[in-house]
């Protein structure tokens, strides 16, 4: 009674912590665009007057995301999960994660998902993590590839050099985290079991992989066309980078859904490749509106239908 008394009131802590975060990056976010409203006001007629075909082919790519979220959730389990509620359940998902910090909300919704399935909470839990760890794995892969193939993507290609060396010393402080702390030793352990049980199904493998590329390069194509309809000559690779450096940094920083964190960077990262500022908040806005605000609340309705049945 008294560890499950600790564990609520710590848990209690860390959600009043990471609401302290999220309410200063929010405030933070206001102040500088209460700062830089003219910008705002220009960027947002800008966006009113952008290419019709190319916003709607940027609203296709946006819903194309949540299939592939869906996808890819199926191949971090061996389960098989009941594809319509999957994917609406990653389209209520999408709108929650725009309501709790870090992510929280998508957590919560796929892990109440997938204990209606019938997965245990710790496997559930697993599961999610092997999608998150796939994402991140996924981007770094691209970004990567990217600077392969098109080495003048990145400008200040100076600084490559001390981001590379930095990645294996984060990897050997997570390493070493693991084999000091006997919790977090066995937690890794059951997370390469389940990874083991997924990669002997093709298929699952497959699945997980594929739909965290098609993610990635979805939200990435999401900008890429909102650039298009704005008329900007940015190049492809540079957009693209632009947002898997920006979506990297925000992850940083637990703000609902990448909130003001997201906003900054990839206003920053576009500026950084070429665009005029108003020019790059009218593209950050064009992608807010097609992948946040306007799934907003038919997503919360299908959070509340999918509750009512029962399947959350």
């Amino acid at each position: 009674m008294a560890l499950t008394d600790a564990l609520q009131a710590t848990g209690g802590r860390r959600l009043y912590v990471q609401l302290g975060i999220t309410l200063t990056v929010l405030a933070a976010a206001g102040g500088m665009l209460a700062g830089h409203r003219a910008t705002l006001d220009s960027g947002t007629d800008r966006l009113a007057a952008a290419d019709g075909e190319w916003l709607l082919v940027a609203g296709l790519a946006a819903m194309a995301t949540w299939v592939f979220a869906a996808v890819a959730q199926q191949g971090a389990v061996a389960e098989r999960l009941p594809r319509g509620r999957l994917v609406a359940a990653q389209f209520a998902a999408c709108a929650a994660n725009h309501i709790l910090p870090a992510g929280a909300g998508a957590a919560v919704v796929n892990l109440r998902f997938l204990t209606r399935c019938g997965l245990s909470t710790r496997r559930s839990a697993t599961a999610l993590a092997v999608k998150a760890a796939a994402g991140g794995i996924v981007r770094c892969a691209l970004g990567v590839a990217l600077l392969v193939i098109s080495p003048g993507t990145v400008r200040l290609s100076a600084r490559v050099p001390h981001v590379l060396v930095l990645l294996p010393v984060a990897a050997a402080g997570a390493v070493l985290a693991v084999a000091v702390s006997g919790r977090l030793r066995r937690a890794a352990g059951r997370a390469f079991a389940d990874v083991r049980d997924v990669h002997r199904c093709r298929s699952r493998a497959w699945a997980l992989w594929g739909g965290s590329v098609g993610f990635a390069l979805l939200h990435a194509g999401v900008v890429v066309a909102v650039v298009h309809a704005l008329g900007l000559g940015l190049s492809t690779q540079h957009v693209v980078m632009a947002y898997l450096v920006a979506s990297g940094a925000a992850a940083l920083l637990p703000t609902p859904g990448g909130l003001g964190s997201l906003d900054a960077a990839l206003a920053l990262a576009l500026t950084a490749a070429g665009a005029p500022g108003q020019a790059a908040v009218s593209v950050v806005l064009g992608y807010r509106l097609l992948t946040g605000w306007l799934p907003m609340a038919p997503g919360l309705l299908v959070l509340g239908l999918l509750a009512r049945r029962s399947a959350l």
